[in-house]
């Protein structure tokens, strides 16, 4: 909020009244603006999403986490998780930290229920930028795909022959087609093919969609309780991505429970490193340095106030409203001739 004081001097008298005025006015003020621009953080990161824990690197809150991932993920009132990518918003199906992983459901895709009902579909894509990345342990199935377009047979017979383009057959001979998740021989008896194919990157998959029908996404998950080595693997339908968890000496400081146990976040606006300590307390080392100074930039934490509050406009108007009180009888308001162009 800009005030503008116009200035129009008619005496040594009135100059000092001026004067006299600002110094009574500016102690009233001041105070009130600065302490309403003050960010407090609203509340505690949240820790969870419905049933999907939520921790470091990863924030649902603005300002929590690591900058990496920020807006990533979408916590709705529901308590149902989202991943945002170029592509789209997906449901998250699971976390985990300890081998890092998302596990996402792309209601696209195509799915056991859907048999030779094919549905337009759309790639699935990643932004690189937020050091997220397609995992390895997925494969893609691809049905219904133009033989003239893209090279359909089995891998092995292929691969023999023309060594050199291996890579860009899609197997018909593959075990997930012949073995589909959950409901094998959705495919067997009608006239739809399947062939398993893993793109290199985005473009490759939107080619491959311009000339099948639809395609589906198969991770294998790691089955713990498995009795022999060749059940260790599960095949289900979803996409897995692997994610990277920036550890820095400030941030395992932060969380170190002898010294305060925090929680690692980011300042909004410069994204640079804050120890989250609760009760709006922000450090840039860890909780229990009493000897760092708080952080108190604008914006810190999503929830923060940015702008005057209507506590701080009441208070000042209140100010006001009293040495307007006092003033009452006074003949010249700061050189303000006019109710033209008056400040009050």
């Amino acid at each position: 909020m800009d005030f503008l004081f116009t200035y129009s001097p008619t005496s040594k008298n009135h100059q000092s009244q001026c004067s006299s005025f600002l110094l009574t006015i500016i102690p009233f003020l001041l105070p009130l603006l600065n302490y309403q621009l003050i960010p407090a953080q609203a509340s505690i990161c949240r820790t969870s999403c419905g049933n999907i824990p939520i921790t470091y690197p990863f924030g649902i809150d603005d300002g929590c986490g690591s900058p990496y991932y920020r807006h990533i993920l979408d916590c709705s009132e529901l308590g149902k998780l989202e991943l945002r990518t170029p592509s789209g918003r997906y449901p998250v199906h699971s976390i985990s930290y300890t081998d890092p992983h998302i596990l996402v459901i792309d209601p696209f895709m195509w799915n056991c229920q859907d048999g030779d009902n094919f549905r337009p579909t759309k790639p699935f894509s990643l932004d690189t930028s937020t050091h997220l990345s397609l995992s390895p342990q997925n494969d893609y199935l691809f049905f219904n795909c133009s033989e003239d377009n893209v090279i359909v047979e089995p891998k092995p017979m292929f691969c023999e022959r023309f060594p050199e383009r291996c890579d860009s057959s899609c197997d018909s001979s593959s075990y997930l087609c012949r073995h589909l998740p959950n409901c094998g021989s959705a495919l067997r008896g009608g006239s739809s093919s399947c062939c398993s194919y893993y793109p290199k990157a985005t473009e490759s998959l939107r080619l491959m969609l311009k000339f099948c029908a639809s395609y589906t996404s198969v991770y294998w998950r790691n089955n713990g309780a498995a009795q022999m080595p060749y059940e260790a693997q599960v095949p289900e339908y979803g996409v897995r991505i692997d994610f990277d968890i920036p550890v820095t000496t400030r941030c395992l400081q932060c969380q170190d429970m002898k010294k305060g146990g925090g929680t690692c976040g980011f300042d909004t606006q410069t994204q640079n490193f804050l120890c989250l300590c609760g009760q709006g307390n922000n450090i840039t080392t860890f909780c229990k340095d009493h000897s760092a100074s708080q952080h108190k930039s604008v914006g810190v934490i999503a929830g923060t106030v940015s702008a005057v509050s209507a506590a701080g406009v009441l208070g000042i108007g209140a100010g006001i409203w009293y040495l307007m009180k006092v003033r009452a009888k006074a003949p010249v308001t700061c050189g303000v001739q006019s109710n033209e162009n008056r400040l009050f």
